[in-house]
Order: structure tokens, then C-alpha cells, then sequence
């Protein structure tokens, strides 16, 4: 222990991240002084509810009713920002606190990927920390990985499973041959799934941090409109199936990669092998994958939300400040992270798996393939499988047509070429129901 005063911190928003925060810092207070150098303690805190039972002592400490003012009272050394949305409350009080000389701790994805370079500027300004471990994977160690230990590699490729609720839906679905819509219900009767789930089923939350790890990876600025986004709404228990026959396991993948065009940047539902390490991550765990040219492959798995996970995440970057350990907030100064270049999905190359339902009539497949040669699209494997009647745009016989599911597996192609090839198959008339496709990742 040193002669430091306490480092006083000031806590906006008291949800489950914010109590677990107050219940670690009580509980491991002793060991992290010791280890910190400087005691820890929290010297304020604000919430909506102030009534509210949150299951832990709040006696003594300061409350405020409106979380900008705690940011800039002169109580406090750092504010931790637990609040969440990339607007209003949560932006304006991490902005009064950096303008008040405070150092910033946050868990907000949202409010980084969309303001991160404002408020990492103003952070440089003031020599301020501005540190969020816990807004990319919860409890998995990452932003630090990636500034501090790998920072002597080039990175080629980061990629993961970042988010919980999705990845729980997709390992029902896979383990229980269960559609969609039952497992989703099921989900947000169980709390795993909110009452609008569109944030995490529709990819925008492991969005959020992909354009930060691809900002922290590639020394580019974080930038949400450039990642390419698909959800898992449209995968079928049939997918599953076909993806088990042909040795793969469908995850919500995020993947960002250097190409020669600029950052590739994704989320969306992919086959991964069934081999490798993230096909095995299941149900709401969280995994990280980097590509380093010393390093090599580097794998962190683990929860990617809950109280004691993230609370753990948001403890160490407290620790950090007090430790006077101040980095840039994107390793690189805001000087001189580079725009991103978004080279768009048409330049994607890969693999792809795709089902069509393809009218049972002679000269049909072979159309398609003729279609697929005509884009110079090398085809693995052609299957043709029962249809089972829930299939979406399966056609039972005497409706008109009937038509069965086909599954193709391309070998590596450009996708602005697989994309020119459906239309034309569309539009040929031998299809019904929209072509499901799928990027296939090699890992």
C-alpha cells in the first residue's frame, strides 16, 4: 500500500452490472487495494429508482438524482458509466465527466461505437482514461489482450460469438430440432431474451462490438455503419440438419478482417466446422478469436453478460486507473486511427451453403447449375432431401407444384457472383420462397 488517497468513484446506473460492481468491490475491496496499491471505494452513485432494492449496502454514500451531476462533482476521481443507450443520459454524463477532468469506466457498446472517437478525443485532451473492457464480451478479457499483450502482432482476422441471446437460441435450435419462434418464446420466458428482442436477434448488439474490436485490432475508427448486419430470424431447423450431414455448426458469427479493399466487417449467421473451438461455445457463452502473425490463433471463451462477469470486467479497468495505467482509448491517438474503408459484401469471398426449394420438374437442377456455371461458381455438392411440410416455401402436391428442398455447397466464390446467380435462378421460375444462404467460415 502506498500514502494515495482512495481512488472515489461515482456509479450511474444501479442494474444488476452496477449492484454486482458495489457487491465485488465489498467483497474483494481488501485484496484489490493490496494488489492496486490504493484503496477503492464508491463515494457516489445515481439510478432512476432511489427506493429501489438492489440487494446491497448503499449506506453513506452519496446519492444523486441526476447522473451528469455526479459525473462532474468534485467528489469523485472516475465515473462508471452502467446506464446503457448511445444517447441522452448515458452520453451526456460521460461527456461532463470527461470535461470535469474525470476519468471514464464504461460498459456501453452503443454509446462507443457511435461516439467513440468524440469521446476518445476528449479523453486524449486531459490525459483522461477512457476504458471498456466489459462493453465488448462481458468477463473475456479482450480490449486488454489486444492493447497490451498482442500489441507486438499484426492483425489479420478477429472474429467471435458476441452475443449471448442469440447464441442461446441457435444451440436450442440445434440440439432440440425446435423452430425459431418456440425457442425465442421460450427465451424471453426464461429472461435470456428481452421483450423486444430485435437488438441481439437481429445482430445490432454484436455489432456494436465488432466495430469496436475492429478499431482496436486494424487501428481504424470505430464505425457501427460499416458493419455489414443479418440476424438469425430466417435459420430452420432443416439448416441444422444439413449443416450437421455436412460436418458444420451454425453460430452468429462476427468477423472482421484486413482485405486489400479495406475492413471487411460482418455479422451474420455462418457454418463454422464442427471441429473447431467456437463451434463447441453453446448456449449464452461468449467467445473471442484474434489472428496475430506471432502469436497466432488466440482463443478466449466465457460469459459474455451477467452481474458478476461484467462487474469483474469494470473492476479491472478501475484497478488500471489506479495503477495510473492511461492508454489511448483505441490504443492509436484519435489522430491517427484511419477512416474505414467498407468495401460492402459484394467483394466477400468464401464458401456458401444455400437451400432452395426447387420445383420437382425435369430440367430443373440442371438449370440451376448451368446458372451457377454461367458466374464461373464451382459447386461441392448438390443434395437433394425430403422437405419437411414446415418448410417455408415448401409446395405440398396439388397447390400447384410440387417442389423439394435442394442444398448446395459452393466452393470459394465472390459473392456478388452467387448473388447474380440466385436472381437468375429467381428469376427462371424454378424456385419457390426466397434462397436461404449462408457464409461459410474456414477456421
Amino acid at each position: 500500500m502506498t500514502d494515495l488517497p482512495p481512488l472515489r468513484l461515482g456509479i450511474a446506473g444501479l442494474g444488476t452490472v452496477g449492484a454486482g460492481l458495489v457487491s465485488l468491490l465489498h467483497e474483494n475491496g481488501a485484496a484489490i487495494a493490496e494488489r492496486s496499491g490504493r484503496s477503492i471505494e464508491v463515494a457516489g452513485v445515481s439510478a432512476r429508482n432511489p427506493g429501489k432494492d438492489r440487494g446491497v449496502d448503499l449506506t453513506g454514500i452519496a446519492w444523486f438524482a441526476n447522473a451528469s451531476d455526479l459525473a462532474k462533482s468534485d467528489a469523485i476521481d472516475v465515473f462508471v458509466e452502467l446506464i446503457g443507450g448511445e444517447e441522452g443520459p448515458a452520453l451526456q454524463s460521460v461527456e461532463a465527466a470527461l470535461e470535469a477532468g474525470k476519468h471514464v469506466v464504461t460498459a456501453n457498446k452503443a454509446l462507443l461505437a457511435r461516439h467513440g472517437v468524440y469521446l476518445a478525443g476528449l479523453a486524449e485532451k486531459k490525459n483522461l482514461a477512457l476504458n471498456f473492457e466489459a462493453a465488448i464480451a462481458g468477463g473475456i478479457p479482450i480490449v486488454k489482450g489486444l492493447r497490451e499483450s498482442l500489441l507486438g502482432n499484426s492483425i489479420s482476422r478477429v472474429y467471435g460469438i458476441l452475443n449471448g441471446t442469440s447464441n442461446y437460441i441457435l444451440t436450442r435450435m440445434q440440439r432440440e430440432k425446435l423452430p425459431f419462434a418456440e425457442v425465442l418464446a421460450e427465451a424471453q420466458a426464461l429472461g435470456y431474451a428481452e421483450a423486444d428482442p430485435s437488438f441481439d436477434i437481429d445482430g445490432q448488439d454484436a455489432g456494436h462490438k465488432l466495430a469496436l474490436l475492429a478499431a482496436l485490432a486494424f487501428g481504424v475508427r470505430p464505425d457501427f455503419g460499416s458493419i455489414h448486419l443479418e440476424g438469425i430470424r430466417r435459420i430452420e431447423p432443416f439448416d441444422f440438419d444439413a449443416a450437421e450431414e455436412l460436418g458444420y455448426r451454425i453460430k452468429l458469427l462476427a468477423v472482421a478482417i484486413q482485405t486489400e479493399d479495406g475492413i471487411e466487417a460482418r455479422v451474420s449467421p455462418t457454418m463454422i466446422p464442427k471441429t473447431s473451438a467456437l463451434a463447441r461455445v453453446d448456449g449464452a457463452l461468449n467467445s473471442v478469436a484474434v489472428e496475430g502473425d506471432y502469436a497466432g490463433l488466440i482463443i478466449l471463451a466465457g460469459p459474455g453478460a451477467g452481474a458478476r462477469a461484467t462487474a469483474s470486467s469494470v473492476a479491472g479497468d478501475i484497478i488500471d486507473i489506479a495503477r495510473n495505467h492511461i492508454s489511448p482509448p483505441f490504443i492509436l491517438p484519435v489522430a491517427r486511427l484511419r477512416p474505414q474503408t467498407r468495401p460492402g459484401m459484394s467483394s466477400h469471398e468464401g464458401g456458401f451453403y444455400i437451400r432452395l426449394s426447387v420445383y420437382d420438374r425435369p430440367g430443373a437442377i440442371a438449370a440451376i447449375a448451368t446458372r451457377m456455371a454461367e458466374q464461373d461458381i464451382s459447386l461441392e455438392s448438390i443434395v437433394q432431401r425430403r422437405a419437411p411440410t414446415d418448410l417455408p416455401g415448401f409446395r405440398r402436391p396439388g397447390n400447384g407444384a410440387e417442389s423439394t428442398p435442394v442444398v448446395l455447397i459452393t466452393h470459394r466464390t465472390r459473392e456478388e457472383r452467387l448473388r447474380a446467380a440466385l436472381d437468375a435462378i429467381v428469376e427462371d421460375g424454378h424456385v419457390s420462397g426466397v434462397p436461404q444462404t449462408i457464409r461459410i467460415e474456414a477456421l
